[in-house]
Order: C-alpha cells, then sequence, then structure tokens
C-alpha cells in the first residue's frame, strides 16, 4: 500500500505507531499551504521556510497531542501562526528588517513571478507601492481582524474553515472580516486624499 493514499488520520496513527515514514506525505501534502500562510505573515521567504521546517519538527514531536477533533492541517496551522507569533515578538525586539519588494516578486519555489518581467518600470514601481500599501495598512489592524482577513484572503479557507481554525462562531467571522476590509479600504482612502 502507497502511504500517499492514506487519509490524515491513518498516517498519524501510522506514525505513533512508530512508522516513521508515514509523516512524509504529511509534510508533503501540507508543506505549500503552510508556507504560503507563512509567508503571508512573515513576508520573508527564508524566514517562512524555517518556520514552517519548525512547525513540521514541533508537529512531529509533539504528535501525541494531536486530537482528531480538528484536521491535521488545522493542528498544523496552529502551529505556525504561534511560530509565526513567536517570530513577531522576536522580530519587534530586533528592529531589523524592512519589506523586501525582492521576496513579494517570487514564489513559493524562489521562481522570479512572471509578472515581474515585464517591461514597465513604472508599472513595477506601482505594483510595489501598493503592496506595500497595503501591507502597512494591515500592520494598522486589530490582531483578531488582521488573522481573519489573512486566513481568507491569502489561505483561502471559508468562513467554517476560519471560525474551527480559530474557535469563533462564523458569524464573529464574517464580522471581522467586514470590518478589517473595511479598514484596511478606510486606510488606503485616507492616504489617497493626503496632500
Amino acid at each position: 500500500m502507497n502511504l500517499r493514499d492514506l487519509d490524515d488520520e491513518a498516517l498519524v496513527n501510522r506514525v505513533r505507531d512508530g512508522d516513521r515514514e508515514a509523516y512524509r506525505p504529511l509534510v508533503e501534502r501540507y508543506q505549500q499551504p503552510l508556507f504560503r500562510m507563512a509567508f503571508a505573515r512573515v513576508r520573508d521567504e527564508e524566514e517562512a521556510r524555517d518556520i514552517v521546517q519548525a512547525a513540521f519538527v514541533k508537529g512531529w514531536t509533539h504528535l501525541d497531542g494531536f486530537r482528531a477533533d480538528s484536521s491535521f492541517l488545522t493542528w498544523m496551522r496552529r502551529i505556525v501562526e504561534n511560530l509565526c507569533t513567536d517570530h513577531a515578538r522576536k522580530r519587534t525586539r530586533r528592529k531589523t528588517g524592512s519589506y523586501d519588494d525582492a521576496v513579494a516578486a517570487r514564489d513559493e519555489d524562489g521562481e522570479i513571478l512572471q509578472a515581474h518581467h515585464g517591461d514597465d518600470p513604472g508599472k513595477a514601481a506601482a505594483n510595489r507601492e501598493l503592496r506595500e500599501r497595503i501591507g502597512a495598512a494591515l500592520d494598522q489592524l486589530p490582531e483578531d481582524q488582521r488573522r481573519i482577513l489573512l486566513l481568507r484572503e491569502i489561505d483561502g479557507l471559508s468562513y467554517k474553515e476560519i471560525a474551527e481554525f480559530v474557535g469563533i462562531p462564523e458569524g464573529t467571522v464574517m464580522s471581522r472580516l467586514f470590518y478589517a476590509r473595511k479598514r484596511v479600504q478606510a486606510i488606503l482612502r485616507e492616504e489617497d486624499s493626503a496632500p
């Protein structure tokens, strides 16, 4: 039997029973969505990769703490989110790093995005400026709103998945998402109208 054909719960049970190879399909299955999630939060490709790697190590060492009341991916998202929060705290203490557009211009495999091969430097500058403005607007949101907005817009989770992940009702998810979007739009409008 091919391990890749097993569902998450069966793989987790095999790992718990001593089959170390059963963890590999879980890593292969979820490393890209977890990378996208980490990258959206830390905005640095190498740091995002380090966080995801640390998350899988933590998942391996704490697999006995996984309960099947949520999906393996949801459990791993919580680990990644906690590691991103820790990273942000350390970064705040260090006061280092700025938004690196060269990283944003690459996909998760490190390849330059096709959109950035264009010959229009004005368009490239406008895109860079917009990304910076949106990033700055996101940084101004309260953490609970920013978290919901990133889970929806970057990770592509449904309202139900976000509610399960965060542990709040779907109505609260919709409300926070509504106010987060409204606030980002207002911040961007304020910047546009400033002299």
